[in-house]
């Protein structure tokens, strides 16, 4: 596929589904193949084998509202190669909407060697030099679908370089423009930016226009370079915006704080064996998406907003117990047979 040629039902998808779908949950950035280990705890020099999975936190998340029942779309750019046809492929399986793809002719799609440390934690060797992802230009947005978002979310590796960084840009205001909640998760990965700074600059460039922000304490102690992430007024004075309806801090297995205009707590986590915690944060927000698209006012109700956080700590930790991102995210069967287990607080 040529890399201008776009889908030539695109257009007419995105409009045959206007006005039909008012808790579409777009999803834009990058999709990617992961390799994963065959055995957990080793270096990549040490790995015997590599499994593929598709990845991509942007990706992953679209994925896991679908899977939750919920309606999205993926918009992104994949090589015009087996890879990017296989992803695109997932997507379509994972009934997400994949009108917005697009495909580049001149790079590929991007890889990333991932390693699953002990307890299941991990590292990344990506190979961007440029991929596909990062090539999209406004030219290629889908800009019917963009229209359509009640929930438009995004992250900071988009950023990095042009043409996708104003690809973002416009589709961000796009969004907005047509009425979207606005959703961030910065999703650090400090390698691919040039520098440390760089990525703290490219990561709080766009902080203030987000309605809804998912970040961890790593990235606390990373964009306010503070030593202690647990200090809510540090959160509070350097992190929360006079627009922001909602800002969430996950803590992995012990669960996540909340903060809003109104309010703001903690909600426990959902204890489970580890395996591998690639997707975890990304199931959590697709859960949390999921809850927010078929119901706006958890932004003003603290009692359903903590039940819509519970549901998405659990979404995170049903992911961990299997490999892979896109494989382990659950089902609303399987996030609720968890939550069956979990003794009344």
């Amino acid at each position: 596929m040529a890399e201008d040629q776009v889908p030539c039902d695109s257009n007419d998808h995105a409009s045959n589904m206007k006005g039909a779908n008012d808790s579409l949950v777009v999803c834009f950035g990058e999709m990617l193949i992961d390799f994963v280990p065959t055995v957990a705890g080793v270096s990549l020099a040490e790995a015997p084998a590599f499994k593929k999975a598709p990845g991509g936190a942007p990706a992953n998340v679209a994925v896991g509202i679908s899977r939750l029942g919920g309606s999205s779309a993926f918009m992104g750019k994949l090589g015009d190669d087996e890879f990017g046809y296989m992803l695109s492929d997932i997507l379509k399986q994972n009934n997400v909407d994949n009108s917005g793809v697009r495909y580049d002719s001149t790079a590929r799609t991007a890889l990333a060697f991932v390693t699953l440390k002990d307890e299941g934690e991990r590292e990344f060797l990506f190979f961007r030099h440029p991929s596909a992802d990062m090539l999209l230009r406004e030219s290629e947005l889908d800009i019917n679908l963009l229209e359509q978002a009640r929930i438009f979310h995004y992250g900071s590796i988009s950023l990095i370089s042009e043409p996708c960084r104003s690809s973002q840009f416009a589709a961000m205001r796009i969004a907005k423009k047509s009425g979207s909640i606005l959703s961030y998760d910065p999703n650090l990965r400090v390698a691919l930016w040039p520098s440390a700074e760089a990525a703290r600059e490219g990561i709080m460039s766009i902080w203030d226009q987000a309605d809804v922000i998912k970040i961890s304490e790593e990235e606390i102690t990373f964009l306010t370079g503070c030593d202690d992430p647990n200090d809510d007024k540090v959160v509070l004075d350097k992190l929360f915006h006079p627009n922001l309806k909602l800002l969430i801090v996950t803590e992995g297995s012990k669960g996540c704080r909340y903060y809003t205009k109104e309010f703001k707590g903690w909600v426990p986590g959902v204890k489970v064996k580890p395996v591998d915690t690639t997707g975890a944060g990304d199931a959590f927000v697709g859960g949390m998406l999921s809850n927010l698209a078929s119901n706006l006012n958890l932004f003003e109700d603290e009692k359903l907003l903590r039940e819509a956080l519970l549901f998405a700590n659990a979404c995170g930790a049903v992911t961990v117990t299997e490999r892979g991102a896109i494989p382990a995210l659950p089902t609303k069967d399987a996030v609720l047979k968890l939550l069956g287990k979990v003794p009344a607080r």
